[in-house]
C-alpha cells in the first residue's frame, strides 16, 4: 500500500511538471509570435520602381472598322470558245501579259482548207451581182433576179466571215492586261467548248470589298479614304478610297456592301486575301489617351494606378504613392487606348507592371527603361 502511494505521488508530480513546462513553452511562443506581429506592423516595404506617363488629350480621326476581302478589278478564267486540238502554247504561267497577246493556238487546218472555196464563192456571186446590175439597168432581167443575186453574194460573204471567225476564235488572246495563273492545258490536248486554259487577274489597282452596319450608311460616301492592314503585309498600311456603295441593304445582315479601290503597284495584295479596313470620316474627336499597358483589366471593372504625392506624418518627408482609379476605356489604336471616364488630363499614371501593384503602395518613378509607345507600332522581326 505504501509503495502504491509513493508511485502515485511521483506520477502526479511528473504530470504537474509537464503541465508547467508546456505552459512555459506556450508563453515563450506567444511572446515570439507577438513580437513578429508587432515587427510586421512596423515594417514598411521599400518603394516599388515604376514607369509613368501623363494623361494626354489628343485628336483622333473618327474611323469605321470592318473586315474585307480583296478582289481583282478584272479577273477571268480564260477558256476555249470552240472545240479543237492545242497546237501551240505561247505563254509562261505566272507572267504578266498585255491585252491582245496570243495565249494559245488551236488546230485550224480544216477551217483554212474551207476558206479558199468560200472566198471563191464570194468572188463568183459578186461577179454575178455586178452582171445582174448591168442587165437590170438595160431591162433585160427582172428585179427579182437581181435581188436573188444580192442574197447569194451576201450569203457567200457570211459563210466566208464565219470561217474567218472560227479561225480567229481558235487563236486565243488575252482580253485585258494582267497576271496569268497556273496553266491547265497541254500541247496536243483536245479542248471542248468552255474548257479552262489559265486564270488572268488584273492586280493593280485592286478592290477591297467589305460590309458596314446600316446605321453607318449616312456617314459613308464615295471618295472617303480607307486604310488597309493585314497579316500578309505586317507593319504596313495601304491607302485607298471608296469607289462604290451598294444601293441596297442586305435583308439578312442589315448591312451595306462597300467597295474601295487600292493602289497595288508593289503587288503585295492578291485576290481572296483577308484584310482589316478602316474608313476615315471627316469628323475628328478629342480623347484622353493612355498606354494600353497601364490598364489593369478585371471582370468587375478596369482600373489604373494614379501616382500622387503624400507627406509622411512621422518623418515629414514627401513621397509618391499609388491610388487605384477605376476607369472606362474606349477605342484602342496601336499602343494607346482612349479613356472615356475616370481620369483627368495631366494626371500621372503607372504604365507598366500594374498587375503587381496595390492601392496606397509607395513607388519611385524611373522612366529610363520605359517602352516607346506608338500609335502605329512596327514590331521588329526578331
Amino acid at each position: 500500500m505504501i509503495v502504491f502511494l509513493i508511485v502515485k505521488k511521483r506520477i502526479v508530480f511528473i504530470l504537474l511538471l509537464l503541465i508547467v513546462l508546456i505552459a512555459v513553452l506556450a508563453a515563450v511562443k506567444a511572446l515570439q509570435i507577438g513580437a513578429m506581429i508587432n515587427q510586421g506592423k512596423k515594417f514598411i516595404p521599400p518603394p516599388e520602381t515604376v514607369t509613368s506617363s501623363a494623361v494626354k488629350t489628343e485628336t483622333w480621326e473618327t474611323v469605321l472598322t470592318s473586315v474585307g476581302t480583296l478582289n481583282a478589278v478584272q479577273g477571268v478564267m480564260v477558256s476555249a470558245e470552240l472545240a479543237g486540238k492545242v497546237v501551240k502554247i505561247n505563254f509562261e504561267p505566272g507572267t504578266h501579259v498585255k491585252k491582245g497577246d496570243i495565249l494559245l493556238s488551236q488546230d485550224t487546218s480544216s477551217e483554212e482548207a474551207q476558206l479558199p472555196g468560200a472566198l471563191a464563192q464570194v468572188n463568183l456571186y459578186r461577179t454575178n451581182l455586178a452582171r445582174a446590175d448591168q442587165l437590170l439597168a438595160k431591162g433585160i432581167i427582172a428585179r427579182a433576179d437581181r435581188d436573188n443575186a444580192v442574197a447569194n453574194a451576201e450569203q457567200a460573204q457570211a459563210q466566208a466571215d464565219s470561217i474567218r471567225a472560227a479561225i480567229a476564235k481558235k487563236t486565243i488572246r488575252t482580253p485585258f492586261s494582267g497576271h496569268l495563273g497556273i496553266r491547265q492545258v497541254n500541247l496536243g490536248q483536245m479542248l471542248r467548248e468552255g474548257d479552262p486554259i489559265v486564270t488572268l487577274q488584273s492586280l493593280d489597282p485592286i478592290y477591297a470589298d467589305f460590309n458596314l452596319p446600316q446605321q453607318q450608311f449616312p456617314q459613308v460616301r464615295p471618295g472617303l479614304g480607307v486604310h488597309v492592314t493585314g497579316d500578309t503585309i505586317p507593319g504596313e498600311t495601304i491607302r485607298g478610297r471608296i469607289t462604290a456603295i451598294n444601293p441596297g441593304v442586305d435583308a439578312e445582315t442589315r448591312s451595306i456592301k462597300v467597295q474601295a479601290t487600292l493602289d497595288n503597284r508593289a503587288m503585295k495584295l492578291r485576290p481572296g486575301m483577308f484584310v482589316n479596313v478602316a474608313v476615315g470620316l471627316p469628323a475628328s474627336q478629342k480623347v484622353l489617351t493612355i498606354p494600353a499597358t497601364a490598364v489593369l483589366y478585371a471582370p468587375y471593372s478596369d482600373s489604373v494606378f494614379v501616382i500622387e504625392e503624400k507627406r509622411d506624418d512621422k518623418e515629414g518627408k514627401v513621397g509618391k504613392v499609388l491610388r487605384q482609379q477605376f476607369v472606362r476605356i474606349g477605342e484602342k489604336r496601336g499602343d494607346f487606348v482612349a479613356v472615356t471616364s475616370g481620369l483627368k488630363e495631366g494626371e500621372t499614371i503607372v504604365t507598366t507592371g500594374v498587375f503587381k501593384l496595390r492601392n496606397g503602395q509607395a513607388v519611385v518613378v524611373d522612366n529610363k527603361l520605359a517602352p516607346d509607345f506608338q500609335k502605329a507600332p512596327r514590331p521588329e522581326n526578331n
